[in-house]
């Protein structure tokens, strides 16, 4: 199958019914990532997010699982679905990974995304994801689903070769315990990247839906910074190196963005992508409101493996 190329920059006409459609279908799909602090500190967290809503909650480095524990209890109480970060790195022993699954599944979260976490060196004995799921601690939870990172962008320390190796290893190890997988990246800036990196993947995740992480609306100086520490410097070059990049320069949102993976998708309706994660840098409340402006009507509950996914 050919795959084809898009543009940031690539619009449609408002009078093209099927790209207004996937449009709404990709956004009506997305989730958000809010820190703990942001959950608790957020009034009336359930007027700005439709019910349902995945919202991932980060177990910071220099933060506790007790913050994040605490932000997915508020979630679960007020209809929204949270889907903690799990960092192998971070757990300091076999037993207090196992402690932090079981308080989870306790607190009514069913679904998790394992990542490896910031640190360069483990805490204790998992130095990465795999490792986690070699050590057959999920297995004794009763989790939906499990979902993974990837690097669109590339990783600071992992080429692309053994990245895709590892997304191909955790494909396995869905297959043969029947877990509920799906793939959610880093940010982006641009979409051609996004659709190189698809390719690239070949048959590798197979029928695993993959969600695509953006930039919330923000000032692109915010934006920077942050992906500067996050290592997608490249997508951020390229997007600032765009043709009316300098009026980039005043404000970044993620419509030319989204347009462009609509128009990827109409033309290729195999492709594995179901939806966005916004990372909302310029605060959570501007993230929500440019997902209700851009969405329509919400009625659905939203996230992996829910049917509202664009298909």
């Amino acid at each position: 199958m050919v795959m084809k190329l898009v543009s940031n920059n690539e619009a449609f006409s408002p009078h093209d019914e099927a790209a207004a459609a996937k449009l709404r279908a990709l956004v009506c799909s997305a989730s958000i990532e809010a820190t703990p602090r942001q959950i608790l500190a957020t009034e009336r967290l359930p007027d700005m997010l439709p019910a349902g809503t995945c919202v991932y909650v980060p177990f910071l480095p220099r933060g506790q699982f007790s913050d994040t524990l605490e932000a997915c209890r508020h979630l679960v109480d007020v209809g929204l679905q949270p889907i903690p970060h799990v960092p192998a790195r971070m757990a300091e022993s076999r037993g207090q990974l196992r402690d932090w699954l079981a308080e989870l599944d306790e607190s009514g979260v069913d679904r998790l995304l394992l990542i490896a976490g910031d640190s360069d060196t483990a805490a204790g004995p998992f130095a990465d994801t795999l490792a986690v799921l070699e050590s057959g601690l999920l297995a004794q939870f009763r989790f939906h689903g499990i979902g993974v990172a990837a690097h669109p962008d590339g990783h600071p320390m992992a080429d692309r070769a053994t990245l895709t190796q590892a997304l191909s290893i955790k494909r396995e190890y869905a297959r043969t315990t029947a877990t509920r997988l799906w793939v959610v990246t880093q940010f982006t800036f641009d979409a051609d990247v996004v659709v190189d990196w698809l390719q690239s993947l070949g048959d590798v995740l197979e029928e695993v839906p993959v969600y695509i992480g953006m930039a919330g609306p923000t000032k692109v100086k915010t934006l920077i910074a942050y992906a500067a520490q996050c290592g997608v410097g490249a997508s951020a070059r390229l997007m600032l190196r765009r043709p009316g990049s300098a009026r980039l320069l005043r404000a970044w949102t993620p419509d030319g963005m989204v347009r462009a993976l609509v128009r990827y998708c109409l033309d290729n309706p195999d492709t594995l992508l179901r939806g966005i994660h916004l990372f909302p840098f310029g605060g959570l409340r501007q993230a929500a409101r440019w997902i209700q402006e851009h969405s329509g009507s919400v009625e659905d509950q939203r996230g992996p493996f829910h049917e509202s996914s664009v298909q």
